[in-house]
């Protein structure tokens, strides 16, 4: 209150000219309130109801100064909580801060979804797939069988990345784009050997056997240092300003998603091979070398915060960071393991870039929903195992515990349409995909967390284009829906 009649005219010091407000808050919070000389006083969607209902007190007084000051007092005594509220809120979102990335400047954001990984309070429901690209569309395999490339031939050409990337987003709806590549691209950086054998998915077809073979590895000094990874990973830099430049011709701008697998995913790569067999020995790795799984642990985070970071300044918007295997390991293990690496990333990408949204997805974790917000996560991605209210009930009962989280404000969840309701094979229709998705938005309608609409796990290739376009354009349509009544 003290603040807000400063601004209103009770301060000794009140200045109609003045343009400094207390604190560094900004300007508009201060403008929803202020009391001018002249009396009027404006009032925009921002200010709150008490607020609101002190205008009649403030238009009433007249002109006179000691009448204005005492209708000033009583808009300040009804509105100042809420406009510090809405100026911190507004603050710590970044909404008036400069942007660090011109491509951050320069995107659109139709769907809301940085709106709504920021933690901004609406109702919109964005939406877009884990695996969009790739092999359940006909035109990825009309291109393959057109330029004659496997899947790890087309990663190695950023035209080719572009063009996969680019043809969900002709398809479909979505409301983002996200980088075409795959989780190994780190471990081949790191001198592996990856391979995609037919029919077996990719592979390490030469994983580290132990400890001794840490080795085979570079040192985590020389990872660390951001040449390493524009050296390494130069073509996927190059992929992601082809995307940009093929979106902006298209005029097709939606927010484009960088990503990452995290440390222990990639280390169950890196000593098991691959996905199918040995589902276990990530979690042996763990409890036989704890020394040396450290030491693994701590190279890979290293390298995954300069390959993200590179992302972004290649012009990505937000960021996915994928714990995959986070199944195929156990809590204790993930405590103590993979949540201070995937803490580790998000405090030092947030240093690094604190205007880009931070996505994870533990798939196989769900208990762990609370403590990615408290990492420093703005969505924390449900899979198909969890419920929606549940996490949401975490998030909330961590927050209120704790306090704020580094992001500073409630994160948002992704998730968590079970993908078999996009597939014939598994009795999916056109109208059980638009049912799927008002169930979706139905929970949205009464929670408190923001959402973006996705999957609780990618896309494996079986799906129908067709019944998987109901299913996005039903969530716009139903988005659209729920903000009008919301409004």
């Amino acid at each position: 209150a003290t603040q807000l009649a400063g601004w209103v005219g009770l301060g000794a010091g009140y200045s109609p000219a003045a343009k400094m407000l207390p604190l560094g808050l900004p300007a508009t919070a201060a403008a929803s309130v202020a009391l001018p000389p002249s009396g009027v006083v404006s009032c925009d969607r921002s200010t709150d109801a008490s607020a609101r209902s002190s205008l009649s007190v403030v238009k009433a007084a007249g002109h006179g100064a000691s009448a204005r000051r005492s209708a000033a007092a009583a808009l300040a005594l009804a509105g100042a909580a809420a406009a510090t509220r809405l100026a911190l809120k507004r603050r710590r979102r970044g909404q008036a801060r400069r942007l660090r990335h011109t491509s951050l400047a320069a995107v659109s954001d139709p769907g809301s979804l940085l709106a709504v990984a920021r933690g901004d309070d609406i109702k919109t429901v964005p939406v877009w797939l884990f695996r969009q690209a790739g092999r359940h569309l006909p035109e990825y395999r009309a291109y393959k069988e057109k330029t004659n490339k496997n899947f790890l031939e087309l990663l190695n050409d950023p035209e080719d990345v572009a063009e996969v990337t680019m043809q969900p987003l002709r398809r479909y709806n979505l409301d983002a784009g996200i980088l075409f590549s795959d989780i190994l691209v780190v471990p081949q950086a790191l001198g592996l050997r990856v391979e995609m054998p037919g029919g077996k998915g990719i592979t390490v077809p030469d994983p580290l056997k132990g400890p001794e073979e840490l080795g085979r590895l570079p040192p985590a000094n020389e990872v660390s240092d951001p040449a390493w990874v524009r050296s390494k990973l130069s073509h996927v830099m190059a992929a992601v300003r082809a995307i940009l430049r093929q979106m902006k011709s298209e005029k097709r701008e939606v927010p484009l998603l960088g990503f990452s697998a995290a440390p222990f995913t990639l280390l169950f790569y890196m000593v098991g091979g691959t996905s199918r067999k040995s589902t276990d020995i990530g979690e042996k790795w763990l409890r036989q070398y704890p020394t040396e799984s450290a030491r693994l642990m701590d190279l890979l985070t290293a390298v995954v915060i300069e390959y993200l970071s590179a992302q972004v300044e290649a012009g990505c918007h937000a960021l996915q960071i994928f714990e995959a295997m986070a199944g195929f390991m156990s809590e204790g293990s993930f405590l103590r393991y993979a949540l201070p690496s995937m803490t580790r990333i998000a405090t030092e990408l947030r240093r690094r870039h604190p205007d880009v949204p931070l996505m994870a997805f533990a798939r196989g974790a769900s208990y762990s929903t609370a403590d990615l917000q408290r990492a420093g996560y703005d969505v924390v991605t449900v899979d198909c195992s969890a419920k929606l209210e549940e996490a949401e009930r975490e998030l909330v009962q961590e927050m209120d515990r704790a306090g704020r989280p580094p992001s500073g404000h409630l994160a948002a969840l992704q998730g968590n349409l079970d993908p078999k309701h996009l597939r014939p094979s598994e009795g999916a229709t056109v109208d059980s995909a638009r049912e799927a998705a008002r169930e979706l938005l139905l929970y949205r309608g009464r929670s408190r967390t923001g959402l973006i609409a996705n999957l609780g796990e990618g896309l494996m290739g079986t799906e129908e284009p067709e019944i998987v376009a109901a299913f996005i354009d039903a969530v716009h349509e139903y988005s659209a829906e729920l903000n009008a009544a919301w409004r």
